[in-house]
């Protein structure tokens, strides 16, 4: 059986073509994912690891608050004479490494792009704390001097002796270029840029004038680096925290680990609706073949073949097909982890990658996935072949699905469809944990069940879709829908692998669109000021000086700096954010939709007191009078006042909102969020944001926008992240084309004598064409409507837990219209081959064919 089998398969090339490389194109992601992220993660550990070449301990602030953007608070230079005066230290230097400045490019604007800071480092100190390579020029000698990294110098056309300026949280400041630096053997970092000044110069540009960030330690000649690490700890205040220079690096590692542990999830959830897809266009390819072999299978019991035996052929085609497509998927992953990364840096997110790591995980992983799931796609009609008794089988026309299969078939897309939808919402109202997992696991079902009852869909939706196709194009089209029609089941299983992707594309058009009106509507209720300063990139700091440059222009009433930050609520699980307002100036530019409280009470803030989310209030048990306290950024604990309370429906405040007075605390002193402008009655608005505009010059970074440029800056991001997901998405659209592509070629042999009966009467090549080109577009729209239809159930669904945070649903009725003219293209693509073998066939040989 095995020869049969393998003989079948090479007979029957393009069917296991076809299907081959719709596990292909999953192995493909899956094995270039892992690929990606290996490579990313040894990339960082290299880095990591020579930056740290010759240091044996590292002492940093202590990390009270586990910060989203990372950014470690600095700590006083005083630090450093006790770590001098420690047991086992040889050397000791105090340094600078902040993420928060900016190398200005060639063009005048910013140099890097999202989630790819430039640090400022300071040089000095011993020889062997310093772990770059100066390919040109030297170290900073004088605070005029810059060092910058080879590919920055590179991309913008940096040359020695050069201008270049750099802005950072006191302004910006112009450097003569004096040295060109990489790390060991690494041009880039990932996006990063550095800029390499003197220690006072350094210290001075980022507001940490009598402040480290780090100090790097040498051990002597009989201290190791734990005992070092261990001393250090031991004398040094709490607000400090030692670790040998290998912990230091994992502790860098682990921080980075995080990020790419979200990329990997995100991109394998990406691979794994491909490979889902693939599942269905396997189990579809094989349920066709296997019903054209009936007879083939039924002569062979009669011949002594065992059911067993039967069975196992099937198999054996399948774990071919899935070794082979696996292999050359794997193959493919390693070309295709590039393609990845360059999606990502056509976004702006530039990520490191040395050299390519191919773990063995990825191999077996690889191998197992795609030959797994190809045998148990395979596997269903494999035994439902088997069950048919040889008497019947060698009849013509035998069908295999009996009554009582189709009812039981029935019972179990119910059953799936509402565990499905179960399942969906009791991991979004976190009954069920991990609800992510959850979501997941009810969608996957809810799609099995749509997919087993969608046969009984077919001729009604084939009658939607396919009525004007026949009125438009006649006889053509009339045979079109009853071909779609004759066989429920296979157009069913076909369209269900369009309909998936389309779904999941449908979901993300929904969800984003109630995205970008509910930030709307956030901005138009809370903001109430005419102008809003900030970063350039949307989400980073700005010097908080840039409050009181506004705030001195004419015509402007109030500049009131605004502050995001996070903290600790004791008695409250995890961390939590808040904002730091100016009481004097916020009422005049937000506004609260207050429950008890007034803007009064904002305007009345004092140190300890706070007005916190009602909703936040519910959970915690907190209510107007009562005290709770707060752990900051800096370890400090603050003890505050609960004085009144509001709905923030879209979380903009956040937990609860406090005055700015302990903005010290929480380690922004001297950077703000935002400044919120509010202009004077009367005011010339162009003219004022001229001023600003050139008042603000010194800040490259900083941009001043009006509410409709706030929210269309927002939905231009969002619109990037949609373009990078609806990219991943699109590789589950392409399976599902091979879907209609290759069931269209296997429906066509099916057919081969009636389409030769219908060359015979007089039916054109031409009319061929068109009749499985119209069958194609029939398919393809059914499984565009009814992913359309299913992705607004799922966004409405996910969305209605998000309803009390402020969630408006908006259905993107152009954007789904538009998907469903692309699913009609898809569908007449992917019928070209199999149009045109339809229209070739010789009529004698067609009419003579069995």
């Amino acid at each position: 059986m095995g020869s049969i089998a393998l003989r079948n398969l090479w007979e029957r090339k393009l069917r296991t073509a076809l299907t081959a490389l719709a596990i292909v194109l999953g192995v493909m992601m899956v094995s270039g994912t892992y690929v990606l992220t290996d490579t990313i993660d040894a990339s960082f550990e290299d880095i990591f690891t020579e930056s740290n070449e010759g240091v044996d301990a590292v002492v940093t602030a202590t990390e009270f608050i586990d910060s989203d953007d990372g950014v470690v608070p600095a700590f006083d230079a005083a630090v450093l004479g006790d770590v001098k005066r420690t047991d086992g230290v040889a050397q000791a230097a105090g340094g600078i490494a902040d993420p928060q400045v900016a190398i200005i490019g060639a063009d005048g604007e910013p140099v890097g792009g999202n989630g790819a800071p430039t640090f400022a480092f300071s040089a000095g100190g011993p020889d062997r704390f310093d772990p770059l390579t100066y390919v040109e020029g030297n170290p900073p000698e004088s605070d005029d001097e810059l060092v910058i990294d080879k590919a920055t110098a590179d991309s913008q056309g940096f040359e020695l002796g050069d201008p270049v300026t750099v802005a950072g949280k006191t302004g910006t400041q112009e450097y003569t270029l004096g040295g060109i630096a990489t790390l060991g053997e690494v041009d880039s970092f990932g996006g990063a840029t550095l800029a390499l000044l003197t220690l006072a110069e350094a210290q001075r540009l980022t507001g940490k004038e009598g402040q480290f960030d780090q100090i790097s330690v040498a051990a002597d000649a009989g201290t190791t680096p734990e005992i070092l690490a261990a001393n250090l700890q031991a004398t040094l205040p709490n607000t400090v925290r030692a670790e040998t220079g290998a912990e230091n690096v994992e502790t860098q590692q682990d921080d980075v680990g995080e990020f790419i542990n979200i990329l990997k999830t995100a991109l394998l959830i990406f691979a794994g609706v491909a490979l889902f897809v693939a599942t269905f266009l396997i189990f579809n390819t094989f349920s066709i073949t296997v019903a054209q072999r009936t007879r083939e299978f039924a002569m062979l019991r009669t011949l002594g073949a065992s059911r067993r035996q039967i069975l196992g052929s099937v198999v054996l085609e399948a774990l071919a097909i899935g070794l082979a497509a696996s292999a050359i998927g794997i193959l493919l992953g390693i070309a295709f982890a590039p393609a990845i990364q360059a999606l990502f840096k056509a976004v702006e997110i530039d990520l490191p990658a040395t050299g390519t790591v191919v773990a063995p995980r990825t191999i077996i992983v690889g191998f197992v996935i795609g030959t797994g799931i190809t045998v148990l796609a395979a596997l269903i009609p494999a035994l439902r072949a088997t069950r048919v008794p040889p008497v019947t089988g060698l009849r013509e026309g035998a069908v295999m699905t009996t009554p009582r299969q189709a009812r039981v078939r029935s019972a179990a897309g119910v059953v799936l469809t509402g565990l499905g939808v179960a399942g969906m919402l009791l991991g979004l109202f976190g009954v069920l944990d991990p609800g992510e997992l959850w979501i997941g696991v009810g969608a996957a079902a809810m799609f099995f069940g749509v997919t087993l009852l969608s046969p009984y869909l077919v001729t009604p939706m084939a009658a939607l879709v396919g009525k004007p196709l026949e009125r438009l194009r006649g006889v053509p089209g009339r045979l079109a829908r009853e071909n779609a029609t004759r066989n429920p089941g296979r157009t069913a299983a076909t369209a269900a692998a369009l309909m998936i992707g389309l779904a999941l594309v449908s979901f993300v058009a929904v969800f984003a669109a109630g995205l970008r009106g509910s930030i709307d509507e956030a901005i138009d209720k809370t903001l109430v000021g005419d102008l809003i300063v900030s970063h350039e990139d949307g989400f980073s700091d700005i010097p908080a000086v840039t409050a009181d440059a506004a705030g001195r222009i004419d015509g402007i009433e109030v500049a009131s700096p605004y502050r995001y930050a996070q903290n600790k609520v004791e008695g409250v699980s995890g961390n939590g954010y808040l904002s730091l307002v100016d009481p004097r100036t916020a009422t005049s530019v937000l506004t609260l939709d207050w429950r008890e409280g007034s803007d009064a009470v904002l305007a009345g803030l004092g140190p300890d007191d706070a007005v916190i989310d009602e909703g936040w209030a519910a959970d915690n048990g907190f209510a107007v009078g009562d005290q709770f306290t707060a752990e900051t950024a800096s370890g400090r604990k603050i003890t505050y006042t609960v004085r009144g309370t509001f709905k923030d429906a879209t979380d903009f405040i956040g937990d609860y909102a406090a005055s700015d007075a302990n903005a010290s605390a929480y380690g922004e002193p001297d950077t703000v969020t935002n400044v919120f402008i509010g202009l004077e009655e009367g005011a010339d608005s162009a003219a004022v944001r001229g001023d600003i505009d050139e008042a603000l010059a010194s800040f490259p970074t900083v941009q001043t926008q009006n509410q409709e440029e706030l929210k269309d800056s927002i939905a231009e991001e969002l619109n990037t992240l949609l373009g990078v997901v609806y990219a991943l998405l699109f590789l589950s659209v392409i399976v599902s084309l091979f879907g209609i592509v290759n069931t269209l070629a296997l429906s066509i042999h099916e057919r081969t004598r009636e389409l030769g009966l219908l060359r015979a009467v007089g039916t054109s090549r031409s009319q061929v064409r068109r009749i499985v080109r119209y069958e194609a577009v029939i398919t393809a729209l059914i499984g565009g409507v009814l992913g359309g239809v299913l992705g607004v159930v799922f966004a409405i669904v996910v969305s209605r837990p998000l309803a009390d945070e402020g969630f408006i649903i908006s259905i993107p009725v152009g954007t789904l219209v538009v998907l469903l003219v692309l699913t009609v293209v898809a569908g007449i693509l992917a019928a070209i081959g199999p149009a045109r073998r339809a229209s070739r066939l010789d009529v004698l040989e067609a009419l003579a064919y069995e």
